[in-house]
């Protein structure tokens, strides 16, 4: 039997009873798992206690997931306080992650915070009104939605031409869910744009760093992937990667 390649999972800091605990919301890893085909273990945010370019070299690949937190605006130069919840001990371990991950030349993979987080540990910055400014769509639900009613907010992304996601899927648009209050403001330097919402929002970003993928999308391919083919085609680049042939 061939062994399968390992992706390291970024955890979050969460209070489970009444102490933090290292979580992962399991949609993510079984995704991840099932649909890239690969093994996975879970990288602690515990920057106090462990470095990035610790792990990395074991691992094939690193994923940056979603999660209710936001990113510190004082990381991507914004003196106000923005609203939380905040994981200050995960910025940290993603930005030492980022770092890392593209110095040993393994693949970087995120989703919706994940996209969020890597723009930021490149330079670039976020805004935080994608549900309140009239310039946009509305990219998250109204208030008060069930919470499987929040990933029934769609909209259309513009597939770029000649990008990653365009030739993966063979299309110049997906239609998908939209659960985020935060966006890209500027895009890093050395990123690309690989999807546009209608409102020209930034909605997933390619790079090859050091000349290894990275891929980033706004929304959550996690959800519903048994229900959905391009859900499974993003974790399927995943797995592709994972192998040195994306």
């Amino acid at each position: 039997m061939s062994q399968r390649p390992v992706l390291g999972i970024i955890a979050c800091n969460r209070t489970v009873g009444t102490e933090v605990a290292q979580t992962v919301i399991n949609r993510y890893a079984t995704a991840a798992m099932r649909h890239a085909d690969c093994a996975a273990l879970i990288i602690p945010s515990l920057p106090d206690h462990m470095r990035g370019a610790e792990i990395v070299g074991r691992l094939d690949g690193v994923l940056l997931t979603g999660t209710p937190s936001n990113v510190e605006p004082a990381l991507y130069g914004d003196a106000s306080e923005g609203e939380g919840p905040f994981d200050p001990d995960r910025d940290r371990m993603m930005t030492d992650l980022v770092e890392a991950v593209i110095a040993a030349r393994r693949p970087l993979f995120g989703i919706c915070r994940g996209f969020q987080e890597i723009n930021v540990a490149l330079g670039g910055t976020l805004r935080r009104d994608t549900s309140a400014s009239g310039e946009l769509l509305h990219h998250h639900a109204p208030d008060g939605v069930p919470f499987d009613a929040m990933f029934d907010h769609r909209h259309k992304v513009n597939l770029i031409e000649g990008g990653v996601l365009a030739s993966a899927y063979g299309a110049p648009s997906l239609d998908v869910n939209s659960v985020h209050y935060q966006g890209i403001g500027a895009l890093a330097d050395g990123l690309r744009v690989e999807a546009r919402a209608p409102d020209g929002l930034v909605e997933a970003y390619s790079a090859r760093p050091n000349g290894a993928p990275l891929l980033a999308v706004q929304w959550h391919p996690e959800w519903a992937t048994d229900d959905n083919s391009d859900s499974r085609t993003y974790f399927q680049l995943l797995g592709r990667a994972l192998r040195g042939a994306l």
